[in-house]
């Protein structure tokens, strides 16, 4: 029996995400971390950091930030050997 899927909303903080799939690049690049060099650093950033907010800074609707988030993760966790 798999695992059940992480229901990502507005208030779900990036750590959460993190901690379910692992530190995803691709994601982490759609939440706007992308230019935070140090992983420890952003990991201590996604703990405060919620996808509400990331959308906002990132000027992208709530609704299509959500999208491409789940995009992103479908992708990783299709590739083998991926998931966390």
């Amino acid at each position: 029996m798999g695992e059940q899927a992480l229901v990502i909303t507005g208030k779900t903080r990036v750590s959460d995400i993190v901690e379910r799939y692992g530190d995803l690049s691709g994601v982490m690049e759609v939440l706007g971390l992308k230019l935070v060099g140090s992983v420890s650093l952003r990991r201590q950033l996604t703990k405060f950091l919620t996808v509400e907010r990331a959308a906002g800074v990132q000027g992208v609707p709530l609704d299509r930030f959500l999208v491409l988030i789940q995009v992103a993760i479908a992708q990783r966790v299709r590739k083998p050997g991926s998931q966390s």
